[in-house]
């Protein structure tokens, strides 16, 4: 794990806010999405490159709800995520071909993260996930088990970009 404290300066912060604005107002933008159970998480999301798939867990070129396509990944995007790479590790530099925009409100949340969904080659070549926080402070929190108590908790401020995973 490798965090890099305000690593996103503002101007550029501000950029990408508009930038998913603007995405998410169209096809392919931002989406309540559900669980197996039906209950919706409590948050908005958007997928670019490829589309996940929180009930089937997965990664594809649509949107099951609705057919819409995947939006591509912004440069601005790819640039800052392989930027920070750079910063982080010596590994070899990244093309970014995933990214997951999740928007929350004032009860907006998300649980634990887990790599456990992520494919098989995506975890045996150690590439990174890395997470560009913009806005409030908010808790991260990631561990290898669901049990919060083990999990590692970290706050992360607008502008930070936290990398885990990868050779970092």
């Amino acid at each position: 794990m490798v965090l890099l404290k305000g690593s996103v300066k503002p101007e550029d912060q501000i950029g990408m806010v508009s930038m998913c604005r603007q995405l998410g107002k169209g096809p392919g933008g931002f989406y309540r999405p559900s669980l197996k159970n039906g209950a919706k998480l409590n948050l908005w999301m958007m997928s670019l490159g490829k589309n996940w798939d929180p009930t089937a867990r997965s990664y594809g070129p649509t949107r099951p709800f609705d057919g819409a396509q995947a939006l591509t990944i912004p440069d601005a995007f790819k640039m800052i995520a392989q930027t920070a790479n750079s910063t982080a590790s010596e590994s070899p530099q990244i093309n970014p071909d995933i990214c997951i925009v999740n928007y929350y409100t004032n009860s907006g949340k998300l649980g634990l993260h887990q790599d456990k969904d992520e494919s098989e080659s995506s975890l045996t070549k150690g590439l990174p996930f890395i997470s560009i926080s913009i806005g409030d402070t908010a808790e991260f929190m990631f561990g290898d088990t669901r049990d919060k108590d083990q999990a590692t908790k970290i706050n992360l401020e607008s502008g930070d970009v936290l990398i885990l995973g990868g050779e970092s």
